[in-house]
Order: C-alpha cells, then sequence, then structure tokens
C-alpha cells in the first residue's frame, strides 16, 4: 500500500468519529468546566426484573467457577479446556449480551460487567473469551448496526458459538488509513484478502468480523467496511498460535484471508462504515476490560489483607509497618473507585439517557494503568513470594496465591482495545471537540481569510460567555453539596478543579493553536486530570448510595490520594522535561547513542543451532505454528 501522510490518517480517523452529542455527557461538560453532578448523582440502579435475573446469573456462575474450572490447570496447559467451554455455554455466558428474543439471557451492562468480574477473578482467559465474544465480536456490532435478517441470522448463533474482531495488521495498529486487507465487489459477494494480527478468540472462533478495504468504484462508494465472516469458509487459515507475557489461555492468533468469499448479505451497515461500527462497539465494549481491572483489584485487596496481618516482621505484623500501610490502603482504596466507575458508567449505558464515550473511555484508561500499580503494590507487600508462581509455591507446601500471575495478565490492558497512549489522544479529541467546533478555521491551513475572519467572531461570541463561568463557581462555596457530609469538600474540590482544567485548556489552545494536537504530553496529562476527576466523582456518588461508615472511610482515602496525584498533575501541564524529551529520543532514533549499546548481547537474535518452540496447543487443525 502507498505511503499514508499524517493528514490523510487524521482524517481518515475524524471521519470516523462520532461528531454529535446528541445526548448529555457528564465527562464532557467535565473537561468544559461545568461538573454537572445531577447527570450521575442519584447513582442509577438496575430495575428489580434486570436485578433479579442478573443475581440469578451470577449465583449459577459462581458455582460453576468454584466448581467445574481449575485456574491452575489453564495456567499450566495454556489453553481452556474443552469441558469448561462447553459448561459456559450451557449456562449461557457467550449470551449474557444477547436479547432474550435470539435466545440470549438479555443482561443488563451492569450485570454483564459483574459476571465478567467474577469470571476474570477466576481466569483472566475466561474474561477474555467472554468479553472478546460478546464485547468487541459478532454480537454488538449486530445488535446495534444488524439489519432484522443478520440479527435473526447471527445473534441465536452466538449464544452457543464463538466470534471474533479482526482489524489489527501486522503493519497496521492504531493508524487504519493503513489498512490493507481487501475487499473486492464481484457480483452479490465480497472477496476478502489479508492478514490479521492479535485476533483475540480468532483461533477457535466460529464466526468473525472482518475489517477490510472496499475499493472506490462504480457502484461501490469504498471504504473500510465491517463484514461476518464464517471461520469455516474456504481460504481462512489460523497461522499461528500467539503467546503472551500473560493471559495464558487467551486463543490469540494470525489469521489469513485468501480469496474468501463473503456474501453481500454478510456486510455490516454500508461501505466505509466500518471504522464508525468498531468505535460505537467499543463505547460500551470498552467497559469489559475496567470490570475485569475492578475485579483484579477487589482480589488484591484480598490478598494484601491476608498477607499482612499474617506475616509478622520486627515483632509486628507487616501491615502495621507504615511503609506497607500505605500499599494496603492504596489497594483498598483504587478498588472501590474502579468498581464504582465501572458500575456508574455501566448504569449510565444501560439507562440510555447518556452518551458515555467519554466516561467508558475514561474508566478504561484509568483502570488498565491504576490495575497495573496495584498489582505491582501486591507484589511488593508480598515479597518473595509476591515474585514467585503459584504452582511453585504450593510445590513446597504453601498456599499457590498468583500474585505474579496478577501482574503480568493485568498489564496488556495498557495495550489492547486502545493503548493508554492512544486512549489519551482519543479523549483529549473528544475533550477539546467544543474548542476546535468554534475555531476551527481559525486554526485550519486550507481555510481562506474570509473563512478564518467569520471564525475569529464566533470564537470571540462563545469565549466571551464562556470564559467567565470558569472563574467562579460552587467550589467555593462551604456550604455546596453538604448532603454528601465528609465527602462534600471532595466533591468542591472537583468543582474546582474542573473549571481550572478548562482554563488551562484554554490557555493551550491561545498558546499552541492548531498546534495543541501535536502536544500530546500536555493532552495526556489533561487526560489524566479528568480521570481522577471521573473517578472522584463516581466514589462520592458510590458512596452516598451505599450509605454506610466503611464506604465513606475508602471514599475519603481514595480522594485524598487522588488529589495528591491531581495536584502534581497541573504541576506537570506547564512545568516538564517535554521539550527535552523529544530531542533526546529523535537523537536516539538518529544513532548518536548507539555506542551506548555496546557489551551486551542481542536475545532477539538466536545462534542457528537454536530452535524455536511452538508456543502451545490448538484445538484447531489449521493452525500453523508459523509466524506469517
Amino acid at each position: 500500500m502507498a505511503h499514508v501522510d499524517e493528514r490523510t490518517a487524521r482524517r481518515v480517523a475524524e471521519e470516523a468519529r462520532e461528531k454529535a452529542w446528541r445526548l448529555p455527557s457528564f465527562g464532557k461538560q467535565l473537561f468544559l468546566g461545568d461538573f454537572r453532578l445531577d447527570l450521575i448523582h442519584p447513582h442509577p440502579r438496575p430495575d428489580e426484573e434486570d436485578q433479579g435475573k442478573g443475581e440469578e446469573f451470577l449465583a449459577r456462575l459462581r458455582e460453576f467457577c468454584e466448581t467445574k474450572v481449575d485456574p491452575r490447570v489453564i495456567e499450566r496447559e495454556a489453553r481452556i479446556p474443552d469441558d469448561v467451554i462447553k459448561g459456559l455455554k450451557a449456562l449461557g455466558a457467550f449470551g449474557m449480551k444477547i436479547p432474550e428474543e435470539y435466545g440470549g439471557l438479555g443482561l443488563s451492562q451492569v450485570y454483564y460487567n459483574k459476571a465478567l468480574m467474577l469470571a476474570g477473578s477466576t481466569h483472566s482467559a475466561l474474561g477474555a473469551l467472554l468479553s472478546a465474544h460478546q464485547s468487541i465480536g459478532v454480537p454488538q456490532p449486530i445488535k446495534l448496526f444488524g439489519t432484522d435478517r443478520q440479527k435473526r441470522e447471527f445473534l441465536p448463533r452466538c449464544v452457543n458459538e464463538i466470534s471474533a474482531f479482526l482489524l489489527t495488521e501486522p503493519d497496521v495498529g492504531s493508524d487504519p488509513a493503513r489498512l490493507r486487507t481487501t475487499a473486492v465487489p464481484d457480483g452479490d459477494e465480497y472477496v476478502i484478502d489479508g492478514v490479521k494480527l492479535w485476533t483475540t478468540n480468532g483461533v477457535i472462533a466460529d464466526l468473525l468480523v472482518v475489517m477490510a478495504r472496499v475499493p472506490k468504484s462504480e457502484g461501490h462508494r469504498g471504504g473500510i467496511t465491517a463484514f461476518v465472516v464464517e471461520a469455516k469458509s474456504e481460504g481462512v487459515t489460523v497461522e499461528n498460535r500467539n503467546a503472551f507475557m500473560g493471559l495464558r489461555g487467551i486463543e490469540n492468533g494470525v489469521t489469513r484471508l485468501h480469496q474468501v468469499r463473503v456474501p453481500a448479505a454478510n456486510r455490516v451497515g454500508e461501505e466505509g462504515q466500518g471504522l464508525k461500527i468498531a468505535l460505537t462497539t467499543l463505547n460500551t465494549g470498552r467497559l469489559s476490560l475496567p470490570a475485569m481491572c475492578a475485579g483484579a483489584a477487589k482480589w488484591a485487596t484480598m490478598i494484601a489483607r491476608e498477607w499482612s496481618r499474617e506475616r509478622v516482621q520486627w515483632g509486628r505484623p507487616v501491615g502495621e509497618h507504615e511503609a506497607v500501610a500505605a500499599k494496603i490502603s492504596f489497594i483498598a482504596a483504587t478498588a472501590y473507585a474502579l468498581e464504582a466507575m465501572v458500575d456508574l458508567s455501566s448504569a449510565l449505558a444501560d439507562d440510555s439517557r447518556n452518551d458515555i464515550r467519554i466516561e467508558a473511555a475514561l474508566a478504561k484508561l484509568y483502570a488498565s494503568e491504576m490495575a497495573c500499580r496495584v498489582a505491582d503494590e501486591l507484589v511488593q507487600i508480598r515479597g518473595g513470594r509476591g515474585y514467585e508462581t503459584a504452582e511453585s509455591l504450593a510445590a513446597r507446601g504453601e498456599r499457590g496465591v498468583p500474585a505474579e500471575q496478577l501482574l503480568r495478565d493485568l498489564r496488556i490492558n495498557r495495550i489492547f482495545e486502545g493503548s493508554s497512549e492512544i486512549m489519551r489522544l482519543l479523549i483529549a479529541r473528544e475533550a477539546v471537540d467544543t474548542h476546535l467546533s468554534v475555531a476551527g478555521d481559525i486554526i485550519d491551513p486550507d481555510a481562506d481569510l474570509k473563512a478564518k475572519a467569520k471564525a475569529v467572531g464566533r470564537a470571540g461570541g462563545f469565549y466571551s460567555t464562556w470564559f467567565p463561568t470558569l472563574l467562579a463557581g460552587a467550589g467555593q462555596r462551604p456550604g455546596s453539596y453538604a448532603g454528601f457530609g465528609p465527602l462534600a469538600r471532595h466533591l468542591r474540590y472537583v468543582e474546582r478543579s474542573s473549571r481550572k482544567l478548562a482554563r488551562s485548556v484554554f490557555y493551550a489552545a491561545g498558546r499552541w493553536q492548531g498546534g495543541l494536537e501535536r502536544r500530546q504530553g500536555f493532552l495526556g496529562r489533561m487526560v489524566d486530570i479528568g480521570a481522577e476527576l471521573f473517578a472522584m466523582s463516581a466514589v462520592c456518588v458510590r458512596a452516598k448510595a451505599d450509605d454506610r461508615p466503611e464506604a465513606y472511610e475508602l471514599a475519603e482515602a481514595f480522594c485524598a490520594q487522588a488529589r495528591v496525584r491531581i495536584g502534581e498533575l497541573f504541576d506537570r501541564l506547564w512545568h516538564n522535561t517535554d521539550a527535552l524529551d523529544a530531542r533526546l529520543a529523535r537523537r536516539v532514533m538518529d544513532g548518536r547513542y548507539t555506542w551506548l549499546e555496546e557489551g551486551v548481547l542481542d536475545p532477539s537474535i538466536p545462534g542457528p543451532w537454536i530452535a524455536e518452540p511452538a508456543p502451545g496447543p490448538s484445538r484447531r487443525k489449521n493452525v500453523h505454528h508459523t509466524v506469517a
């Protein structure tokens, strides 16, 4: 494929973005300095029917995981046993998000995420299996964009069959403009050719959602398009089952599609809508990752509590030493916060009265980052036993606590379904959408002088009324949010910080104008501040709903810790080493410091006598352990 320049790549991504804001968004207003507590408080709750249905399924899933699943086998053999997959199908676990009219369970987003939390705490590969199938696989895009015929045909199958999502390619990650896989129209069919990488569930899937580029031609608008493809189709081959640092048991591979014929009736949406379908699917699909991160943090809290009481050093339990106590406090408070964010975002998704694209993205970014810190602190608390594998601990007679596995398994969440760096840019784009809409032609290099003059007038009118609202607010009134008791001061802080953040973005836009989009360090910290503020808001609302002293204590600790982090982030908006780092990075890439690399060997270049091992067993007969 020809080289794609930066402007083209940005245009492709921008065209796929949902531009309209038809529903209110707490996250969007937060970045604008408008703290809309009314959008999340009182905390939305599932109705009695959804709650009853959800609790009944959770009870059955818990019993199954406790009695039928041995996570040690999954970890040791790097695969989920066939009888476990069959048992999950019998439970209906593959149809949690599928409406009852199509044979599914029709669970709410809240209870779907609770189920993923439970399954993922048993073994992370179980959560990955279920979420990849339902959050980004065939069910979600078909529910949102499928025709009635497609819903009748595919949704009942997805209750008992496994699906996968195929977007990433060996040379294409977060830059869809460079997508190479093609779908060439041929009568009432499309012929798909390409290679897809990191296809979670792809090794064992029955159905695939494939993103491919349709060439523009007479009668075809072309563009990246979504298709449902039968995995057993001629020309579909899994060329490698990939092995990873963590998530042992995940069925992730390299899939080649060679002259695969797909009926036009299997196209999801119109030609050119593929990226928009993918992004819309991810608006709620991303919540599966923070759900499992929250479950991991809750488990870490339990292990930290038990070990810190049991382990005695210098005459006292280690948890009574201040250095360890700080870690325990951080783990417990963060676990409460992550669950609060997931439950709130899920409830907002269920009530369909809010646009949650920013909230879901913030939850994914924040939970994946914080859960890794939680796991790292747990390993540190357990010391050598944290670094030792559960199998090794058990072999010498100790309890096999998989703390190191938790650290390995959680690390991927900062990468897939949008790396933390990409998530920050995605959220930043949404957060500054109002500013770009107001001042678009001012900073557009292609706009003429007349358009720029008009844009200046529009911008002046907007900012003359908007900016004064950032100077004072409820956060400066001592009696505000009194109904939240001791947490009221934290909500006042959130309100003040929201306005401060909006002022900072305004100053940055004025200073850098069109160059703001390249200030990724600034934008990343801006987003991180917003994530902390959203987490504080969710925690306070959750504690108010829980209405118990223990909840207020956890919320108080979390908010106090978050305020320290926010203060540091605000300081680093303007005092940082971004420019220095960029210069040094360019010099590193130019080879200025290659002398620094002398004196070491490169283990990625093995000698000719070393055989490359196969990454593990596979269920699919057409899997070849060779890299495409």
